[in-house]
């Protein structure tokens, strides 16, 4: 049974969190933290500066494109559901979570 998320804000979303990309995202989150761990090792090892930063780039590459999954499956559930039942309040979040993860 999927599980109700209730964000920290006084607005709930009266649904379900969990999406069809769920697990795609999860794959991807774990593949950014195996990423990271071997970014880490590179630096403890004293690897050349020019490559952590370009295993960096790909780390951020990569969790801008997990945000774009969670977005396009944000859009089509939620947002579509939101504008159903006339619920503005979620289009505010959106925007407001779109400036943050833009910036």
């Amino acid at each position: 049974m999927p599980h109700t998320h209730e964000p920290d804000t006084p607005h709930n979303h009266p649904h379900s969190h969990t999406h069809q990309h769920t697990q795609a995202v999860l794959n991807r989150l774990s593949r950014v933290i195996g990423h990271l761990e071997a970014i880490r090792r590179m630096v403890e090892e004293g690897r050349d500066c020019s490559e952590v930063l370009i295993q960096l780039s790909a780390v951020r590459s990569a969790i801008n494109n997990t945000g774009k999954v969670i977005l396009q499956d944000h859009i089509a559930h939620c947002i579509v559901e939101a504008v159903q039942q006339e619920d503005y309040e979620a289009l505010e979040e959106l925007n407001r979570a779109i400036d943050r993860f833009m910036r």
